[in-house]
């Protein structure tokens, strides 16, 4: 399928009184542009994530999942997705993933998200927004991704 278009931010746990720090850039790594997230994160105030997020085109009729093209520290990391269906920010459908260290395609089955902090069904339809996900315990992070499909 077509790789998508995204435009990647940066969102941090600041937003909501906590520590982390975090920065996007666009880079070549091992001969691939890609959008890179680096940063710490810190469990301090009640924080625990930063992350890289883009909106995402609802996938084409029959398709069983996103595939995301990465690289990175060896990491646990998180996919989110997010639907129309949710309407509180911390709300998300996720599946953790190992940053590899060379470039890897890595494919993320939709049947395989599980819903955090939502009793809504995960209707793959109404996606809508993606993230990649530092989270939940202190780290220094950096992975990066230089494609996003649809398969």
């Amino acid at each position: 399928m077509n790789m998508l278009e995204l435009d990647w931010e940066l969102v941090t746990d600041q937003v909501m009184g906590g520590v982390s720090d975090g920065r996007i850039e666009q880079t070549v790594i091992q001969g691939q542009a890609a959008s890179r997230m680096t940063g710490r994160v810190s469990l301090d105030n009640n924080g625990g994530f930063i992350q890289i997020a883009a909106d995402l085109p609802p996938p084409p009729t029959g398709a069983k999942g996103v595939a995301l093209q990465l690289i990175g520290n060896a990491e646990t990391y998180n996919i989110h997705l997010r639907t129309s269906d949710l309407s509180r920010p911390w709300q998300s459908y996720r599946q953790a993933f190992t940053a590899p260290a060379e470039w890897t395609l890595c494919h993320f089955e939709f049947g395989n998200f599980e819903a955090y902090r939502t009793e809504k069904t995960f209707r793959p339809e109404k996606i809508r927004r993606i993230g990649i996900v530092a989270i939940g315990r202190v780290f220094d992070a950096d992975t990066a991704v230089s494609s996003v499909t649809y398969y």
